[in-house]
């Protein structure tokens, strides 16, 4: 299995390269596998990493793309809850990439 190393420590991730134990995530675990995604986080970054690490510890599920344009919407509002101001965020997928940086599983549905 493969591993990336942040700060001197070795986190597992697997052939996706998404962390395999969630409970080790950080700041520091997003900013490495953000720059293995090309992203350099900004303050809108992390509100999306952080909103959805939030909704995965209360529904143990990393939401689809329309779940978390909706959720995002509800909770941040509209300018911020639509796929176009997502994927400028994150261009390869919002759920995806956000997931992944975010140290959380890949969501249910994508590819």
């Amino acid at each position: 299995m493969a591993a990336i190393d942040v700060n001197g420590k070795s986190y597992e991730v697997d052939e996706e390269g998404y962390l395999v134990n969630l409970a080790e995530w950080d700041e520091d675990v997003g900013k490495v596998l953000a720059e293995g995604e090309k992203i350099e986080m900004t303050p809108n970054h992390w509100e999306v990493v952080n909103f959805l690490r939030d909704y995965y510890n209360e529904f143990q599920i990393a939401p689809a793309v329309r779940v978390l344009t909706k959720a995002i919407g509800k909770k941040l509002g509209p300018e911020k809850g639509n796929s176009q101001y997502l994927y400028e965020l994150f261009p390869y997928g919002p759920a995806k990439q956000a997931c992944k940086i975010a140290g959380l599983p890949k969501p249910t549905g994508c590819i």
